[in-house]
């Protein structure tokens, strides 16, 4: 699980949470750039997607990531609510506000059983 400290007018801290496919790409991030300070900050996050580009001629950015993982939890069967708070955004229904279970206990067994891939 990963602690996001971010709000905004729009988005606010929330968690979220990777699998081991994520987990052996993020070791191979850390080993071959040596981050010191914010792992993902603003700077390193775009030099990261600059690089990429170069290398492979796709333009991909943290918004075309985050429509993509939208669309595979929705197609995977993940509620529009949960989908919504792994992507940080505020709920707008009273319902989802105040009626659903946000914990990370809860958020974790639904991103678990999702069970999303990227690479494999």
């Amino acid at each position: 699980m990963i602690i996001v400290k971010h709000t905004s007018r729009t988005k606010r801290a929330w968690v979220t949470f990777f699998n081991e496919e994520a987990e052996k790409a993020l070791r191979q991030y850390i080993k071959a750039c040596k981050p010191k300070g914010l792992m993902f900050g603003k700077t390193r996050k775009l030099r990261s997607f600059l690089r990429a580009r170069k290398k492979t001629g796709i333009h991909i950015a943290p918004k075309v990531l985050r429509k993509w993982f939208a669309c595979e939890m929705g197609r995977l069967g993940v509620p529009d609510r949960y989908i919504d708070a792994f992507c940080g955004k505020v709920p707008k229904t009273v319902i989802a506000r105040y009626y659903t279970d946000y914990s990370p206990e809860r958020l974790k067994e639904i991103y678990d059983k999702a069970g999303i891939r990227v690479l494999s």
